[in-house]
């Protein structure tokens, strides 16, 4: 928040740069969400055997298909759950931006029990609204992770199933 318009003003020596609040958290968060999910994807394109892009290759599947209509809808299955938990640690993230002055839900909840002295209640109604954010995210997201596993169960199979027959055709016509 103070760090970047200092570095861009004073040592660069460019100037004129400044951050509100919102800028500097949504950047950090992004950053912070990026790097963790890089890592989910990763972990997930390599959690698929070798031997599935081997196959697919063989059938004369390009590197680019391959990924695509081979890996990637295996490894999406095993990377959805991951995916949902870091949407749900960012959301509940958000509450380091009260250091930074931007007016989250936990830094007003803080407020509203200094003013009226009703903690209980107060901390009560964030915790429900907590609860029904991460809920209905939670819930959304699953019904889509369902509705996408579900579409994609029988797409590599036919994708190979039609590359082998385009193969074998051509290996045909190649032979007489």
């Amino acid at each position: 928040f103070f760090g970047i318009p200092f570095l861009w003003n004073n040592i660069l020596g460019i100037g004129g740069m400044t951050l509100t609040a919102l800028t500097a958290g949504t950047i950090c968060l992004a950053l912070n969400c990026g790097a963790y999910m890089s890592e989910i994807i990763r972990a997930g394109i390599q959690s698929v055997d070798k031997g599935q892009m081997e196959a697919a290759r063989s059938l004369g599947l390009s590197y680019a298909t391959a990924m695509r209509r081979v890996v990637l809808p295996q490894a999406i299955r095993t990377m959805i759950p991951s995916i949902i938990n870091q949407f749900i640690i960012t959301l509940k993230d958000t509450s380091i931006l009260s250091v930074i002055g931007f007016p989250e839900l936990v830094n007003t909840t803080k407020n509203v029990v200094a003013i009226t002295f009703k903690s209980f209640q107060a901390w009560g109604i964030a915790a429900v609204m907590y609860l029904v954010v991460i809920t209905l995210l939670l819930g959304t997201l699953m019904m889509k992770a369902r509705l996408w596993s579900k579409a994609r169960i029988f797409v590599a199979p036919l994708a190979c199933a039609r590359s082998t027959e385009s193969v074998s055709r051509s290996k045909r016509w190649s032979v007489t």
